[in-house]
């Protein structure tokens, strides 16, 4: 499935949550919703960790089969009028989840695995073996930066993107979800500059890595619609770097609830 072509074929969302994880929204709500701001295509993406699956803003083992049979039973009710696709956003945390087609498809129903997989990280495995999680709270990643990186904020930065690395080239999945989520709090409550040599340097390592693994990436405008940015993941510095190495990109919304279904999309083109 290239879901790049789908969505270079007209107006689609392929990163939408709703209330099967920690959306405002049911699938139907989310549906309808994009329908009225003309999209054609519509993708959705529980957050997934498997084979862990203690959380429960994502589905576990059990839900995942019904999830899918819920989405791919709202695709023939919307057949002709909206393209709805059914996927996951999984996370990358060492030693627990990995976002790979071959453990989604083994929990999923057996004739229909998840259509694509969004790798993203939203934890931080600490060199304490504590994880810090990266987009909760300011103050949360404050702490976890004081507790478990020694107040190293750069420390945890360079662990994000060395997480990613790993992450990009040890899976098997489509798209790379927010790849600079470390940014999310940072225009409101600065914590590293995006401007310093290390940063750049991290951002040219994690863009060869992405090109060399041949996946997609997303435009995300997920903290527009929250009000933490008035700028989409990734930044225009690091979707200068992907672009010059061959990197194909889908516009995205992240969407949590109905009215942000195509948040921002005037202003970013993949």
């Amino acid at each position: 499935m290239d879901l790049a072509t789908l969505a270079a074929g007209g107006r689609a969302n392929f990163h939408t949550h709703s209330t099967w994880c920690d959306g405002k929204a049911t699938p139907r709500e989310m549906a309808q919703a994009a329908l009225l701001r003309g999209l054609r295509r519509l993708g959705f993406s529980s957050h997934a960790m498997l084979p862990a699956d203690e959380l429960d803003w994502c589905l576990t083992r059990e839900k995942l089969p019904r999830y899918i049979a819920d989405i791919r039973s709202l695709a023939c009710e919307f057949a002709g009028s909206l393209e709805i696709f059914c996927g996951v956003e999984a996370d990358y945390v060492p030693g627990g989840s990995v976002p790979d087609r071959a453990v989604f498809a083994r929990h999923a129903l057996p004739e229909a695995p998840p259509d694509y997989i969004i790798g993203s990280i939203h934890f931080v495995r600490a060199p304490d073996g504590a994880l810090v999680e990266v987009d909760l709270s300011p103050q949360a990643l404050a702490d976890g930066i004081e507790r478990h990186f020694g107040g190293d904020a750069a420390g945890f930065v360079r662990a994000y993107f060395k997480q990613q690395r790993d992450m990009v080239s040890s899976f098997d999945f489509d798209v790379v979800g927010h790849a600079d989520l470390v940014r999310k709090f940072n225009a409101r409550h600065p914590y590293f500059d995006e401007n310093a040599p290390w940063y750049r340097e991290e951002l040219e390592r994690t863009a060869d890595a992405i090109a060399a693994s041949g996946k997609i990436v997303e435009i995300n405008t997920g903290a527009i619609a929250r009000g933490w940015m008035d700028d989409a993941y990734p930044s225009a510095a690091f979707r200068a770097m992907l672009a010059a190495r061959g990197v194909r990109f889908i516009l995205s919304s992240d969407a949590h609830s109905a009215d942000a279904v195509d948040c921002a999309f005037q202003r970013f083109s993949p």
